[in-house]
């Protein structure tokens, strides 16, 4: 039995315990119509509009939020997304329910990175290893570096963290700035380029490696970030995470792999190809132990499923077996609430006064000139024409997701804002909005004129 010294705690422990299930249910479900709802809704309509169909969801997320929703139907946002309980005082709920559903958003990311990490096709190497390489290195080094020139520029100028109530120190804000100007969103993109028919064609598959190694630097730079901010800039601390990080991808590698892999060829082999209930509990077991892992060690659980994928991308049957099996729910369920808590985060009132737009202008600048110039100035060396140059720039400035999982990071350790968040979450946006029709002003003449036109985006 729990003992409470305090007894405004006891008794606000009683009001929990005896809420009915189906009471505290009730506004989970009610949220959750109204996110997969309005989240298949935008993505009908940006569709329509010329914009894939992530594009939709993306945008979805942000308007559930305060900046839309909240701003234009403050009563009803609060009545869905911060309900009251009967019996359970209003502060109380209002911080339990947003930890709900991160916890849900956390749990879709797991599932997210992993199917990213098995979406890393590294064969595409052997064909167009050295322009994709080549493409990939610029296109994280000049935009990190924008991103960490313009750090120490804006610094003086953000508020306090909200929940530390501290000031986010300088060289970690120049760390994650430069992250978040240097990432490519490949599984966004992906879904993209699937969408306007050029995921086969050679200038997709180059771009969709140098996108995959771009993010796995991406991810590398993250994680070592992560560890350097737990351990609270200790330079011991951090080698200790680091260690155990290489350790625990080696364990992975080395011992890991070649046994899930006999498992999955055996288990494949007689079903026919199929992932069996058995297969995918065991898979989902795994992943989680990966997860648990490098959560104990200190970088995040998404790290551990995403490394998982990584080592079992080059299992086509597999891949296409897992893919099969999960990518519609963790997409249709998981990332819609993903969206929509980035959104709840966002706040455009938080860029209060001339200055804080200024920056923010700054920021997407910095963000899209970073990757349209570093990429396309490195294809352009590559052999690339001046339009298929433009186009790998282009498609290399794609961030959707991916930005907004690490700004997510940087908010919940503490070294990004509310308004850089906002900033931020505004670059991820218009940078990923903008590729469609940029894609579709360079793309004649080029060889992805044919299926672009064939798929109808180039005739909206």
């Amino acid at each position: 039995m729990i003992v409470f010294a305090d007894e405004s705690l006891a008794s606000i422990a009683m009001s929990l315990r005896k809420v009915n299930i189906e009471d505290l249910l009730l506004p989970v479900l009610v949220q959750l119509i109204v996110i997969i709802l309005v989240a298949r809704l935008f993505g009908m309509l940006l569709r329509k509009l010329g914009q894939p169909t992530v594009v939709g969801e993306v945008v979805a997320g942000i308007a559930m939020g305060p900046s839309l929703f909240g701003a234009l139907f403050p009563a009803l946002s609060a009545a869905v997304f911060v309900p009251h309980l009967e019996g359970v005082p209003d502060p109380i709920t209002a911080a339990m329910y947003p930890k709900i559903f991160s916890v849900l958003s956390q749990i879709g990311l797991i599932f997210m990175l992993f199917l990213v990490g098995l979406e890393f096709e590294f064969h595409h190497l052997k064909q167009n290893g050295r322009s994709a390489i080549l493409i990939s290195l610029i296109g994280v080094i000049f935009p990190f570096a924008l991103g960490a020139a313009l750090a120490p520029a804006i610094h003086p100028y953000l508020e306090a963290h909200p929940v530390t109530g501290l000031p986010v120190p300088q060289f970690g804000l120049v760390l994650f700035l430069g992250i978040a100007m240097s990432i490519t969103a490949l599984p966004v993109l992906g879904r993209m380029m699937i969408e306007w028919g050029i995921n086969r064609t050679q200038l997709g598959a180059i771009v969709i490696t140098a996108a995959a190694i771009n993010d796995a630097v991406g991810w590398i730079l993250l994680a070592s970030v992560v560890a350097l901010a737990k351990a609270h800039f200790d330079i011991v601390d951090t080698l200790k995470m680091v260690g155990l990080t290489i350790g625990f991808s080696a364990i992975l590698f080395y011992i890991a792999r070649p046994i899930l892999i006999g498992f999955f060829a055996r288990s494949l082999a007689k079903s026919g190809g199929t992932l069996t209930l058995n297969a995918t509990a065991f898979l989902i077991v795994i992943m989680f132990i990966c997860a648990t892992l490098t959560n104990l060690i200190g970088i995040f659980a998404i790290f551990g499923a995403f490394l998982l994928g990584a080592v079992l991308s080059d299992q086509d049957t597999l891949r296409e077996a897992i893919t099969n099996r999960m990518r519609d729910f963790v997409t249709s369920f998981f990332l819609p609430i993903f969206f929509t808590y980035t959104g709840l985060r966002t706040e455009i009132s938080s860029l209060n006064g001339t200055t804080m737009w200024l920056i923010c202008g700054a920021v997407i600048l910095a963000g899209t000139v970073g990757k349209l110039l570093g990429c396309g100035l490195a294809a352009r060396v590559s052999g690339f024409s001046r339009k298929e140059s433009s186009l790998v720039g282009i498609m290399m400035n794609t961030r959707g997701l991916m930005e907004l999982i690490v700004i997510n990071v940087g908010y919940d350790i503490g070294a990004i804002p509310k308004s850089l968040f906002c900033m931020l979450v505004l670059m991820a946006v218009v940078t990923t909005i903008m590729t469609t029709p940029l894609i579709r002003l360079f793309a004649r003449g080029t060889e992805i004129e044919t299926p672009l036109r064939q798929s109808g985006f180039l005739n909206q």
